[in-house]
């Protein structure tokens, strides 16, 4: 009697979760990841291996140390900033070859910089704080370049006053620029960044705890502070009201504060958090964004207190980097969160990344061009979403499914085939291993199989086995294959699949694969 094969699908969806015991994820959550390193969960559906990055220029930034400003103007200009031999800021402008100085600080030690794009009065111009220096303001029609200052010279941005100098943030809200420096919030005259005469409107409001970070949300602007938040509302010096929206959690880091999908995400001292607006008018939501992957975030979050983050308008995704300066660029970690829902942590789906070494990061869409930038100590400034590797190194993109009971977790099934639904991109080698019984190192009686690599090039398959085998010959050109056939051995109560692209191929996207198998005794 011939033995009856039967199919389990195991659909690429949810993304990396670790709040789940292995058996439970295995039931629950089948086409999770337990590992999904170099990976992005795509919003049309499966893992995506992730694109690479290269060097906007060439050229290093002049100085040493880390990047400390870094601001995407266009596609074509970055703004950034590093210390010089006098350990003063200076600040360059470049459009993919070389630097150009456009000035340096009056003070040393100025800190990683804060920066926001804004356009009062025709000229799009960006405010820069180091919490060190005076406030720089760069125009973007002539390049011009100028800081605050307080010293009766009468030049335009002499603003009479030492209030914005050593401010941490900025940020523009109902034409007004506010400041924040230490527990105090400094705002100026409407339609100005450097107006800060009380006559004409300017004025300062203490919230009584050290600001983290300011963002614009739905007309309020939010105050982040070490131990609260609150909210600013109104439109001018009149009326202009502090309220909070609770006092029992803060931001430990506002370089970790971006507006993704309709909510604030940041970095509390619990974990990835979401600020959301609800639906009764004045409330918002604060779920814990990274309890799905809570051994996974614990463990990236008690790396280093140093942290960066970037938004991928066009996937509604965030990626947060940890920065340790003695790692190896190939070392380094971060997280994606892609969002999938308007609001809410339940819509979330996670990865990790590795090999993206990230102290300072900066995005702009413009047109139909979204670019991303970011910058280590190196001297160099990167570009995000370019090419299939990681300035030159190989991504080491790892697919790790949980363990599997498909039906009975007592019950012995035997393996004899998967196949794998992929869309390539061009050429592609993934390496496959089939794990048994939560790959037990102690019981002998379970073989795990060697490993084997699925490839694609043109409109043919072919599979490599342990002994490096040709088992079907390749051919060149012609249409990407998207269905891939192999047989696989070993039998187990429960099974896991591991795809690794360890390579400079191109993206590609994991889909669905298919586990043909037969169902053996109870054991």
């Amino acid at each position: 009697m011939a033995t009856q094969w039967q199919t389990f699908p195991i659909e690429f969806r949810g993304g990396l979760i670790s709040n789940l015991t292995a058996l439970q994820q295995g039931t629950n959550a089948i086409g999770s990841a337990t590992l999904l390193q170099n990976f992005e969960v795509n919003k049309e559906g499966g893992y995506s291996k992730l694109r690479g990055y290269s060097k906007y220029s060439t050229q290093q930034v002049t100085g040493s140390g880390p990047i400390l400003s870094l601001k995407v103007i266009s596609s074509g200009r970055i703004v950034t900033a590093r210390k010089n031999s006098s350990n003063k800021t200076q600040y360059y402008y470049g459009t993919g070859t070389t630097w150009t100085s456009l000035g340096e600080s009056a003070l040393t030690n100025g800190g990683k910089t804060k920066s926001i794009l804004y356009n009062l009065d025709g000229d799009d111009r960006v405010v820069f704080v180091d919490s060190k220096n005076f406030p720089a303001i760069y125009n973007t029609s002539g390049n011009s370049f100028d800081f605050f200052k307080n010293d009766s010279s009468g030049d335009p941005y002499d603003i009479g006053t030492n209030d914005p100098q050593g401010a941490s943030d900025v940020a523009i809200f109902k034409n007004t620029a506010f400041y924040a420096k230490g527990n105090n919030l400094y705002f100026t005259a409407p339609f100005t960044t450097h107006d800060f005469n009380v006559a004409n409107g300017a004025g300062s409001i203490n919230v009584a705890n050290d600001i983290t970070g300011l963002a614009v949300f739905r007309e309020q602007l939010i105050i982040f502070t070490t131990d609260t938040f609150k909210r600013l509302t109104g439109s001018s010096s009149a009326d202009f009201q502090v309220a909070p929206i609770t006092d029992r959690i803060g931001c430990i880091n506002g370089d970790t504060i971006q507006e993704v999908g309709g909510d604030i995400m940041y970095l509390a001292p619990d974990g990835i958090r979401l600020l959301s607006a609800t639906d009764r008018i004045g409330d918002f939501g604060l779920d814990i964004a990274s309890d799905s992957i809570v051994k996974d975030a614990t463990k990236f979050l008690a790396q280093s207190p140093n942290y960066c983050s970037i938004v991928l308008k066009e996937k509604a995704q965030y990626r947060i980097f940890s920065y340790i300066e003695s790692e190896q660029p190939e070392a380094a970690k971060g997280l994606i969160a892609t969002k999938f829902i308007s609001q809410g942590a339940g819509g979330l789906a996670w990865s990790t990344t590795k090999g993206i070494k990230a102290f300072i990061a900066d995005s702009r869409y413009t047109s139909t061009l979204e670019t991303l930038a970011f910058a280590n100590s190196d001297g160099y400034i990167y570009i995000m979403e370019t090419g299939s590797n990681f300035n030159g190194a190989s991504i080491e993109a790892i697919y790790e499914s949980p363990f599997m009971p498909i039906s009975d977790p007592q019950v012995r099934k035997t393996f004899y085939k998967m196949t794998l639904y992929a869309e390539p991109t061009a050429n592609m080698a993934i390496d496959l291993n089939i794990k048994y019984d939560f790959a037990s190192s102690t019981d002998t009686k379970v073989v795990q199989p060697s490993t084997q690599q699925i490839s694609s090039t043109g409109s043919e398959v072919f599979f490599f086995g342990a002994s490096s085998s040709v088992f079907n010959s390749a051919k060149f050109g012609g249409e990407l294959d998207k269905v891939y056939n192999t047989n696989i051995i070993g039998s187990g109560k429960t099974v896991a699949i591991r795809l690794e692209d360890f390579s400079t191929n191109p993206t590609f996207t994991l889909d669905t694969a298919l586990l043909e198998y037969s169902q053996e005794d109870r054991q």
